[in-house]
């Protein structure tokens, strides 16, 4: 028993030694410190981010939010200038309308009355002759008022060839529609978004090529020539500045870019030799036919008229002469007919239009195709579609016409079909 009590008690304190003993080891391993670097501290060894200041953030904002204003009005100074040319676009297109029935009236009333005043003087002929023995006073009567008017028909046809005021009628019929197409183009441009400084120049270099090409004032040289050495198409439009070809041709590899492909351009090329060959040479050969059928005329009226004024004055007796008057007035009054109320100069004038939009479409097509940078040109699709509905064709018809072009060249004959179907 009393061993028992004896392990009892020297148990416990071994136990409390080893407990201390584990932790004292434990109490050391947890506060060990590590040793400090024992070099010298230095600032620069810090990297520490710097923080903007609220100055350099107020700067940073003003100056972004000064370019955006600045964007943003330069945006709005080209969309305003853009308005103001569609607005003078609109009002030119109505003056030229205006101008444009006034001459087509000029052209009816000064038909109407020359050709009364030349049958007028005509039939004061005939009575005259026809009575050569009556009295003398009554003869000298009807002989001078036919001379007076034969000379007034004269001077009227002199001035009415002149102007040709068909013609004119037919220039601002033209260049309303043109006016009218440019405020078609100028409202899309502003529907679709923000104009740019191109937008601008190009819209204003359209209304003075326009203006240029159909012409309001008739003195001053200002007119347009209307019997010019040969026929020439109509340009209503800016000409570009011809650029040669590079012979760096980026991005032809990689092509179906755009819209476009090889064998589009080569459609497009074949379409356009198309034109050259067959509708631009015909309305040259119509146009200059035309022309010398204008002069003609213009010519003959004003030569008939001053023969029976000549003729009126030696009427008397059986001489012939009021023969030969009456014959000249009547003979001037069908040219004169045939000529203003057929309105040749306006038929010249058509020829000159139809011309020129041929002369466009080729000038168009070319440089699209000379422009080596796809994303520079419009989409192909869109383009071919606008080609086809400019010659009256589907997009299908525009592709059988250049697939019977292609093969008609490679056997060495002329193809039987007109490009267009609209003219």
């Amino acid at each position: 028993m009393m061993a028992f009590i004896s392990t009892i008690s020297i148990h416990p304190s071994t136990l409390l030694s080893s407990r201390f003993i584990s932790s004292k080891r434990l109490i050391n391993a947890a506060i060990r410190i590590p040793k400090l670097n024992s070099r010298p501290f230095n600032n620069n060894n810090l990297s520490v981010p710097k923080i903007p200041s609220s100055r350099d953030l107020v700067q940073d904002y003003v100056m972004s939010t000064t370019h955006s204003k600045m964007l943003q009005h330069n945006h709005n100074i080209k969309t305003l200038e853009l308005l103001s040319i569609l607005e003078a676009v609109a009002e030119r297109a109505e003056i030229h309308k205006n101008v444009g029935e006034q001459r087509d009236n000029w052209n009816k009333l000064l038909l109407n009355s020359i050709n009364m005043i030349t049958l007028a003087a005509a039939t004061m002929v005939a009575v005259a002759d026809s009575h050569g023995g009556g009295g003398a006073s009554s003869i000298s009567a009807l002989n001078l008022s036919s001379t007076l008017l034969f000379s007034a028909a004269t001077g009227m046809l002199l001035v009415m060839n002149k102007i040709q005021p068909s013609q004119l009628a037919e220039e601002q019929r033209k260049a309303t529609r043109s006016f009218k197409q440019l405020q078609t183009q100028i409202e899309t441009t502003l529907a679709l978004g923000v104009p740019t400084e191109e937008d601008v120049k190009s819209s204003i270099a359209k209304v003075l090529a326009i203006e240029k090409a159909y012409p309001l004032p008739l003195l001053g040289g200002a007119m347009l020539e209307k019997f010019p050495a040969k026929f020439e198409p109509a340009v209503w439009w800016p000409r570009r500045n011809n650029k040669t070809k590079s012979d760096h041709q980026e991005g032809k590899a990689l092509m179906n870019m755009n819209g476009w492909s090889e064998e589009l351009e080569m459609e497009l090329r074949e379409v356009i030799e198309v034109v050259k060959r067959k509708d631009v040479e015909d309305y040259e050969r119509l146009g200059n036919k035309a022309l010398k059928a204008n002069k003609i005329l213009a010519i003959a009226g004003p030569l008939l008229t001053a023969i029976a004024a000549v003729g009126s004055v030696f009427v008397a007796g059986n001489n012939g002469a009021g023969v030969v008057s009456a014959m000249a007035g009547s003979m001037a009054a069908v040219v004169n007919a045939f000529e203003h109320g057929g309105q040749v100069g306006m038929v010249f004038e058509m020829y000159r239009n139809c011309g020129g939009f041929f002369k466009q479409l080729e000038e168009t097509v070319e440089a699209t195709l000379e422009e080596n940078d796809f994303d520079k040109r419009e989409n192909g699709q869109v383009f071919e579609l606008k080609v086809a509905l400019q010659l009256g064709r589907s997009v299908s018809q525009l592709r059988e016409l250049a697939s019977k072009s292609a093969s008609c060249r490679v056997e060495g004959i002329s193809i039987d079909e007109f490009a267009s179907k609209m003219f």
